[in-house]
């Protein structure tokens, strides 16, 4: 079994340095008002992922400092999880350390590593139950009550509450998507009459791919039709020579004329020779230049009416890329983008009533799902409430009865809620009953919510006897206890130290308590005390053994240690205590 062995606390409230020695079975934590007993609690709360608040380090120090000391097995899920993480076993136990900065920073480390604050929760939830004043404040909501219960209940309700709550999301998902689609049918049907005017727009004018570039580039020649052709003509005359002027010198005559030349004394030197080549080359190429101005001259088209008829269009294709794209290349891709739009709008039509259809089939699903939530609640509230009524028989309420309420509300409509018990009920996340913890004090008193029907005493005992419920069915190793017993005296804290004593033999239980009949009950008692100078030190929290447990009990009936009454009744208290454990 995991137990919490040892804390050291380090500048944390009125602590300056001290170290917490614990044992299995059941340790009290006794001291005057305001001598820091609660900074136990506070200690482990951080220790296991509590929230830091920087107002705990004490004044002048840099940091608050909680180390831990928690034995436990090593196959058990705690240290298989601190393994994971990189911690390490010290001799069958895991270190668990927390620092808060007074700016507020908080550092965690278990086994010597350093690991995430949310580690110490996932560690916390199977090691340590931790119970003070503001846990019982939380018995008092609904929403505790139902989380309690499906605690107790277990796969009965944690089976079909998995499942609903898959269920409940993916509703959830559809029915956002399907109010989209509705409230938006106006703008999409707006969006597609422009996407189908545009395509068909397009479609008109059935554009080509660089059909733009093309009729630029043949607008532009069919404009200069003239000079293109007079400049070919003069360009070919000075080549291959005007027949109407034949004493015009061309340069087809000129180049021809000094080829000669250089053939005819090519063989006297290698490099003349090379030069007599390229001019070969050349005059080819001026025979080749001069032919294709001959053809460009003959097939220039000057027809104004093709020149009209590319403008034309022309014209057309601008009007698109006016409109859709800076050239028809980007045309044709916002055509293809928006045909695919369109196909997309167009089935949205098909898409909402596929989604109404998955909308009806999930309702149904969670009524099943719901239905089969109130019934395992049902069934283990009855169980739950008996074993809760017994416990606080034990803690001196032998007439109190427990109960649970378990509700569901009307929906609107029909078409809002899901189908429990043959009505149409609102539901939520965790399914559609509302459940409340109610209590008869006495017999004749009608059941009436723990907020309103128990007192500060009784919803101690009552927070209790769940506890013990709980540890009966889904058990911790160790219970933390802050002033359990507030606003209880005479022989119901005599049965409150006598239950924790019970619980004790299969758990570690820790109880910070103001009454010597709970503390009687102890196989520990450490009492916390401050020096002088108003803190606790290492020599402040001390275990109590002999006549130093009765001076404590003695000072904690009376407030008089050395009263022969008080003393004589703690020790009585301890007798007592004894015999009964």
């Amino acid at each position: 079994m995991s137990v919490l062995e040892e804390m050291r606390i380090r500048s944390l409230g009125v602590i300056d340095d001290a170290v917490v020695e614990l044992s299995p079975g059941f340790t009290a934590v006794t001291g005057e008002t305001g001598a820091g007993k609660t900074m136990v609690v506070t200690s482990l709360g951080l220790l296991l992922g509590g929230r830091a608040d920087p107002a705990l380090v004490r004044i002048g120090a840099k940091s608050a400092v909680v180390e831990g000391r928690i034995g436990v097995s090593a196959s058990g899920s705690a240290a298989v999880r601190a393994a994971e993480a990189g911690a390490e076993l010290d001799e069958g136990a895991l270190l668990i350390s927390r620092t808060v900065s007074a700016e507020g920073r908080s550092r965690a480390h278990v086994g010597g590593r350093s690991v995430p604050v949310g580690m110490l929760a996932e560690l916390a939830d199977e090691l340590v139950a931790v119970h003070g004043q503001t846990d019982q404040q939380g018995l008092l909501r609904p929403a505790r009550q139902r989380e309690a219960l499906d605690r107790y209940a277990g796969d009965a309700v944690g089976v079909p509450y998995a499942k609903y709550t898959a269920a409940y999301r993916r509703l959830r998902a559809v029915c956002a998507e399907l109010d989209e689609l509705t409230t938006r049918a106006r703008e999409r049907a707006q969006e597609a009459d422009l996407l189908r005017f545009g395509l068909d727009e397009i479609a008109a004018v059935e554009p080509l791919a660089g059909e733009d570039l093309e009729l630029a580039a043949e607008a532009e020649r069919l404009g200069h039709a003239e000079a293109l052709a007079s400049a070919a003509s003069v360009a070919h005359a000075a080549l291959a020579g005007n027949p109407e002027d034949p004493e015009a010198v061309d340069g087809a005559t000129l180049v021809a004329s000094a080829g000669r030349a250089l053939e005819a004394v090519r063989s006297h030197d290698p490099a003349l020779a090379a030069l007599a080549d390229r001019m070969g080359e050349i005059s080819i190429l001026l025979g080749d230049v001069a032919g294709e101005l001959a053809g460009y001259a003959d097939n220039l088209d000057a027809d104004p009416l093709r020149l009209a008829a590319v403008e034309e269009r022309r014209a057309a294709l601008g009007q698109l890329t006016r409109k859709y794209g800076e050239d028809i290349a980007a045309v044709l891709a916002w055509a293809e983008q928006s045909a695919a739009r369109l196909t997309e709008l167009d089935g949205d039509d098909e898409r909402i009533g596929e989604l109404a259809n998955e909308r009806d089939v999930l309702r149904g699903e969670l009524s099943v799902l719901a239905q089969a939530l109130t019934d395992a609640r049902s069934e283990a509230a009855a169980r739950f409430a008996e074993a809760v009524t017994g416990e606080l028989s034990s803690l001196a309420m032998p007439h109190a009865r427990v109960s649970f309420a378990i509700r569901q509300t009307e929906a609107a409509d029909e078409t809002s809620g899901v189908e429990v018990g043959g009505r149409s009920v609102a539901y939520g996340p965790t399914g559609a009953d509302e459940v409340e913890l109610l209590l008869a004090p006495h017999p004749g008193a009608p059941p009436r919510p723990i907020a309103k029907g128990a007192s500060g005493g009784e919803l101690s005992r009552v927070m209790l006897a769940v506890e013990v419920v709980f540890a009966g069915t889904d058990p911790v190793p160790t219970y933390l206890f802050d002033e359990v017993d507030a606003g209880v005296g005479g022989k119901a804290a005599v049965e409150i130290g006598r239950r924790l004593a019970k619980l004790a033999k299969s758990a570690q239980v820790v109880v910070v308590t103001h009454l010597p009949q709970v503390a009687a009950f102890a196989d520990r008692q450490l009492l916390v005390e401050k020096t002088n100078d108003g803190s606790v030190t290492r020599s402040g929290v001390t275990v109590l053994e002999g006549e130093d447990r009765v001076r404590e009990l003695s000072r904690m009936l009376a407030g008089q240690e050395d009263s022969e009454t008080a003393r004589a009744h703690a020790e009585e208290l301890l007798a007592t205590a004894r015999l009964e454990v």
